[in-house]
């Protein structure tokens, strides 16, 4: 699966009907069936991009939209939920993480505390980080190995992708990165005073 087969299905899991559940369960079953391998491919395509957005600019951002709670593993599942809107809206929130002012899942929590918000509205996606494993599972009946043949897989993809010279491997931190762009229109979207930060 190569970088566009991979934001091709991305691209139509954000635009198919129903809730969370209900489209991943359609990405789960178009991963079965593909070959085994394709399900391992997606997961090192899909982590890889979390890592891309993993920067100090974006994490401010989605602090700001969480009310400033957004955790270390928090800001992963944005990350994941950031993948899912699709490649156009993940480049654009890449380029200026000020975008997700745009984004309608942001603009639909404006003026609401986020203790309010339905777990479908929340702006992380912790799920689509497990829908590939499931997939793997499935097709090689490795249920029960709690998903070490599947890490180990996504792994040896990883390092294949790396020595490839697909992609260098990123020894950046999140906490070294310069502080970024400003993010004006979503803090005015969600002010400090309203979200207690």
């Amino acid at each position: 699966m190569n970088e566009d087969a991979f934001w091709a299905l991305i691209d139509e899991l954000s635009r198919r009907p129903g809730d969370r559940d209900e489209r991943l369960e359609w990405l789960r079953a178009d991963l079965v069936r593909r070959p085994a391998a394709e399900s391992v491919e997606f997961q090192v395509r899909l982590e890889r991009a979390c890592e891309i957005a993993d920067t100090r600019a974006l994490w401010k951002a989605a602090d700001r939209i969480e009310g400033g709670d957004c955790t270390d593993d928090g800001f992963h599942y944005f990350t994941l939920w950031l993948v899912g809107q699709g490649r156009k809206v993940y480049e654009s929130v890449l380029a200026d993480p000020d975008a997700l002012a745009d984004v309608p899942g942001v603009r639909a929590l404006v003026g609401r505390h986020h203790d309010a918000w339905d777990d479908d509205e929340w702006p992380e996606w912790e799920e689509l980080d497990y829908v590939a494993q499931d997939a793997w599972d499935e097709l090689t009946g490795q249920e029960g190995d709690d998903g070490e043949e599947f890490l180990d897989a996504v792994e040896e993809a990883e390092d294949a992708a790396e020595a490839a010279g697909e992609w260098e491997e990123d020894e950046e931190s999140r906490g070294s990165r310069p502080e970024g762009l400003a993010i004006p229109r979503l803090t005015a979207l969600f002010p400090p005073a309203a979200s207690g930060t």
